[in-house]
């Protein structure tokens, strides 16, 4: 089962990820968009909006900080593992709950107003339930963990997990990792199946084109005469 999970599994979902991308690209690039429900509330969307988005990137710097990153580094700067462990619970912390109050506001809202609740579809709700999982066991996680003394996920995750790059994955790295860790990777692997299928492939949508376009010149009436 460890080498079914976390030495099978994670290439599965990775080949649905991105040849999901790329044939929704190909077969339904009219739907490739956020679906954006501002027209129908405003008010709620751009509090949770806010909240969910400049927390997600504090939480995902901090997730290449202490998995992408080698332990090593750290150490060759002198960054010990319990001032690492501080400073991930001061940010990633407070970066967490802005999250997931981000998020459940979105539920709420998309829930509460009747004509977002009429014109939602259903991967819009496996969407936000999902993301509610990934980030309420992620917090989870990092509650139970407080304890400066706490598991090092350095050690484990990150090496289990830089190897999945590699292609020299080894599943044994994470027979000891903490419940709530596993259930908050395994539900994020769950994620990233739906992602192609959802509106969150609006995530790879950079309008890269916008840096080399020409400027929009706008003239008032009385300069045109």
């Amino acid at each position: 089962m460890e080498t079914l999970l976390w030495g099978v599994f994670p290439y599965i979902v990775a080949t649905i990820f991105i040849g999901g991308h790329l044939y929704r690209y190909q077969k339904d690039q009219m739907g490739w968009t956020t679906k954006s429900s501002e027209l129908l509330e405003k008010r709620r969307l751009r509090v949770g909006s806010l909240l969910f988005h400049w927390g997600l990137m504090v939480v995902f710097g901090g997730h290449v900080m202490g998995l992408l990153i080698p332990i090593g580094v750290y150490e060759s700067l002198g960054v010990s593992e319990h001032t690492y462990h501080l400073m991930a619970i001061i940010f990633g912390l407070p970066a967490g709950i802005a999250t997931i109050i981000g998020v459940a506001l979105l539920t709420y809202r998309r829930f509460s107003v009747k004509r977002l609740r009429a014109t939602s579809t259903p991967s819009d709700w496996v969407t936000l339930i999902l993301l509610l999982l990934v980030i309420g066991t992620g917090l989870l996680a990092t509650t139970f963990n407080v304890d400066s003394h706490g598991f090092d996920y350095r050690t484990t995750i990150a090496p289990w997990l830089r190897g999945l790059f590699i292609f020299r994955v080894d599943p044994s790295l994470m027979a000891t990792v903490p419940i709530w860790f596993k259930i908050h990777i395994f539900m994020t692997f769950v994620l990233y199946s739906a992602w192609p299928f959802t509106r969150l492939v609006h995530a790879f949508s950079f309008p890269i084109h916008y840096l080399s376009r020409s400027y929009v010149i706008y003239k008032r009436k009385a300069d045109v005469r």
